[in-house]
């Protein structure tokens, strides 16, 4: 499965811990990221991460654009809600899983039952839905 990584800044550090409490799950999948959040977590974790950019740059819609070519099997964007001005990042990438039924978790709550469910095969059908999909390079 290929497996998308954001975050807000104020939860970055959350990111990371998520992750390395999982990371044993996460190393049987491709995972890519935007730049800083991936940096942070192939830190903290050793697992390999594709970067896109980052948010400022564009990382955002390089994300939207692998969700849009049925690319990503799973959002984890672990966001702020006390940050107003980056909620048209949410609802983009929000917007975008909708339309192409891809699971995402905005919080660790719902990220942690995501993870569980991959470990479990819960996101199998992803595989049916899709058999072409492959891991990508950034």
């Amino acid at each position: 499965m290929n497996i998308a990584l954001m975050s807000h800044n104020r939860k970055k550090e959350l990111m990371v811990q998520f992750c390395i409490a999982y990371c044993g799950i996460l190393a049987k999948h491709t995972i890519c990221a935007t730049n800083t959040t991936g940096r942070l977590v192939a830190e903290a974790t050793g697992l390999p991460i594709n970067l896109f950019l980052s948010h400022a740059h564009g990382g955002s819609q390089q994300i939207g654009a692998r969700i849009a070519y049925n690319e990503i099997d799973m959002v984890l964007f672990i966001s702020d809600t006390q940050s107003n001005d980056l909620e048209e990042d949410i609802r983009y990438i929000t917007r975008l899983c909708d339309q192409y039924s891809v699971p995402i978790a905005t919080n660790v709550a719902t990220a942690e039952m995501l993870i569980h469910g991959l470990e479990r095969g819960d996101l199998a059908w992803r595989d049916i839905v899709n058999p072409k999909n492959k891991p990508f390079t950034a």
